[in-house]
């Protein structure tokens, strides 16, 4: 099983990545937002999406997608299919496709709607937070993109307050703070136990 970035050479798996994403809405019930085998292209031409494969079969994928001039990034349509579902193998395209985007875009902020409990513990270990819908992307054209989805009303009526989706936001900036101050942190306890091991050393004599 190999998970990559996918390319011109992966088009041919495009329609069968649509079908699977089809199946899954059905049978769970729960909103995914269609896309054609043209657009599934356009993102493996640009670089844009992973692609996981066991030889030549296909077992997942998952895109990404840009908004508000680069601002955003999200990534999308995370599907796995039936034949390899349970053993993990959407963290691992999971983790690549976010990975591909803080490589690809590392200034913009990654964020994700779902209804998935799995895919929300998934960005939660990656750093994102529960976000309401207003700090993600106003680019209308991705809010025009749930449209197919069949929870898209509920979208509507709220004036895109709310929906059956939970919105997640993985911000570059608050990470890197973030990092920073466990890194002082970290120093700071270090050089106390430094000076505590100095100051008992003292007394003893």
């Amino acid at each position: 099983m190999k998970v990559i970035i996918a390319d011109k050479s992966h088009s041919i798996y495009a329609q069968i990545i649509c079908d699977t994403i089809a199946e899954s809405a059905n049978v769970r019930g729960t909103g995914i937002a269609r896309r054609t085998p043209e657009y599934i292209m356009t993102k493996m031409e640009n670089g844009n999406a992973v692609i996981a494969l066991d030889g030549n079969t296909f077992a997942g994928f998952c895109y990404i997608e840009k908004w508000g001039h680069g601002k955003y990034v999200a990534n999308s349509g995370l599907i796995v299919h039936p034949n390899y579902r349970g053993a993990g193998l959407a963290k691992k395209i999971k983790h690549k496709v976010f990975e591909h985007s803080r490589n690809k875009f590392p200034e913009a902020k990654v964020f994700s709607i779902t209804t998935g409990l799995a895919v929300m513990k998934m960005n939660s270990d990656l750093g994102y937070k529960p976000v309401p819908f207003s700090e993600l992307t106003d680019d209308q054209s991705f809010w025009d993109g749930c449209q197919t989805c069949k929870n898209y009303d509920v979208l509507t009526r709220t004036n895109r307050k709310l929906c059956l989706c939970t919105g997640m936001l993985y911000d570059p900036e608050k990470a890197k703070n973030k990092v920073t101050k466990q890194i002082k942190e970290k120093t700071f306890n270090r050089l106390k136990k430094i000076k505590e091991t100095l100051f008992l050393k003292k007394n003893k004599k």
